[in-house]
């Protein structure tokens, strides 16, 4: 497949993860540019810290994104995780200090890469060792607490740009065109009908999940959702309906909401 097509996920797809509040409080957030070798499979990199010693646990939100990750303890390199696309919003309660640096995969791009199947990781976080020991072990051996985000780019820079230049890349273009087509539409169509790629419905089913993580309803949910939240964010924009957005009804649109945010979209989104 040419990489122009490859290169079209990326720009259609935008993936979002909510910072209202970080940055004034306890907590610091930042994405990073990866190099521009590596921009067709990895989204960003990305830093959570904490900035003050948080003397109580603080919840911290993940919504459904569509994504993979893989991240790591920054003062314990050792303690490096891999998780997987999640079906729902997932918290996690952070205690006294932290610095997680993470690396956020374009969807089906973990998969071309490590030729993984996705779908064998979703609603899962697990150790990174149990799953890619090379990529657990160069974390371990080569970054350290003093290191400043710069100098942490560079190296993923290089380790992933080794990688990709070192891997067979699984790929399938069915599976590309499919994508593209949930993209463009932003998560709004019928799966039975719009995704006529050359695959019955049974055979896209399950390589989507296989470079996914999930099935073809449940991602277009995500990518719906992240278009909502996406236009939320932006600056200067008046929240958007949900019918704007391909939702039929209320009632379906603050249930499917709260399985992916975690709370009804006036919580989120008020002060």
């Amino acid at each position: 497949m040419a990489l122009s097509n490859i290169y079209k996920i990326r720009n259609l797809f935008h993936p979002v993860q909510p910072t209202a509040g970080i940055g004034t409080g306890p907590l610091s957030y930042r994405e990073f540019l990866p190099d521009i070798g590596l921009q067709d499979f990895i989204y960003c990199y990305w830093q959570l810290k904490s900035t003050l010693h948080l003397a109580d646990p603080y919840p911290y939100r993940v919504v459904a994104d569509g994504c993979i990750d893989l991240f790591f303890e920054l003062d314990n390199p050792a303690e490096n995780y891999l998780m997987g696309l999640s079906s729902c919003y997932t918290e996690f309660q952070l205690n006294d200090s932290f610095n997680y640096i993470g690396v956020r995969f374009l969807p089906t791009k973990f998969t071309q890469l490590y030729g993984i199947s996705a779908a064998a990781l979703t609603d899962l976080c697990e150790p990174m060792d149990q799953v890619l020991p090379e990529t657990s072990f160069f974390i371990r051996d080569h970054f350290s607490a003093e290191m400043g985000a710069g100098e942490i780019v560079k190296l993923l820079d290089g380790y992933f740009l080794n990688l990709l230049q070192h891997s067979s890349l699984k790929d399938d273009s069915r599976i590309a065109h499919a994508m593209e087509i949930i993209l463009q539409r932003a998560g709004v169509l019928n799966v039975e009908k719009d995704l006529d790629v050359g695959l019955s419905p049974r055979q896209l089913s399950r390589l989507f999940e296989y470079y996914t993580g999930d099935t073809v309803k449940t991602f277009s949910k995500i990518v719906r959702f992240q278009n909502y939240i996406r236009k939320q964010s932006k600056s200067g924009s008046p929240e958007p309906h949900y019918l704007d957005v391909g939702y039929y009804d209320q009632a379906h649109f603050i249930k499917e909401f709260k399985k992916l945010y975690g709370t009804t979209p006036f919580k989120a989104f008020s002060g």
